[in-house]
């Protein structure tokens, strides 16, 4: 499966647009989001901020892998994957790991602005655990773009991956706190896995260890999403 992944990883880093784009947006919105309007003057609202909008370019290089399967589909890659010894849990799981490569540049990309641009100031130790813990905690979002991509057309695969995005951003609170939701808004917002996600950062700012809930939380969509992915290869090997 090593070999699998190496070659999914250089086929991914081919796309050098993507990577500039995918990677460049987050840190764009993020610097707009907390210098327009006054927000500057507000330093604990840069380092929520920060941690939302790397979670949120997490999510969005995490589940755009799920358009490259959906065309790969189309082409003919899948068909020939399948003449291989490679099951459908082991070929989900690869395809996860070498996404996960488009995952850490946005993420590195978005704290270097906070600290960089907006001077958020944190421990060393806060640094390096916000980028493993938003860079391994985005696996969950990976298995549900490839999901997508293994069950939709590439259209479709876009269409859906777009409207999660923006749902997981809104509800689950990556853009703005969910204090400021309605109540009953708020309280759906803090069962999705993108609340789940932002909270491990969060909790990492705040100098303290996840909360329980959260981390349970991320953990069962962690395998409903791997469910889904795994389910949606097989029956995509029965219409291919």
């Amino acid at each position: 499966m090593f070999a699998y992944i190496v070659l999914e990883i250089r086929r991914t880093l081919r796309d050098t647009a993507f990577l500039v784009l995918g990677t460049g947006m987050p840190v764009l919105m993020y610097l707009l989001f907390t210098n327009l309007g006054g927000a500057a003057d507000y330093g604990d609202w840069k380092a929520a901020s920060m941690v939302g909008m790397a979670a949120y370019g997490a999510l969005v290089s995490a589940m755009s892998i799920g358009t490259g399967i959906a065309s790969d589909k189309s082409l003919g890659w899948l068909r020939q994957l399948r003449v291989t010894p490679l099951g459908p849990g082991r070929a989900v799981v690869g395809r996860a790991v070498s996404g996960a490569v488009t995952v850490l540049p946005t993420v590195v990309a978005v704290l270097l602005a906070g600290a960089l641009v907006n001077g958020v100031r944190l421990a060393v130790w806060q640094w390096v655990f916000l980028v493993l813990l938003l860079w391994t905690g985005a696996l969950p979002f990976s298995l549900l773009g490839i999901g997508n991509g293994y069950r939709l057309t590439p259209q479709g695969t876009g269409v859906v991956n777009m409207a999660c995005l923006m749902g997981f951003a809104i509800i689950g609170g990556l853009w703005f706190p969910l204090e400021a939701f309605p109540g009953w808004l708020g309280s759906i917002g803090e069962f999705t896995p993108a609340y789940g996600f932002a909270e491990l950062g969060r909790s990492v700012v705040a100098e303290q260890l996840p909360a329980a809930g959260p981390v349970a939380m991320l953990g069962t969509w962690l395998l409903v999403f791997g469910a889904y992915a795994v389910t949606s290869y097989r029956r995509s090997a029965r219409t291919v």
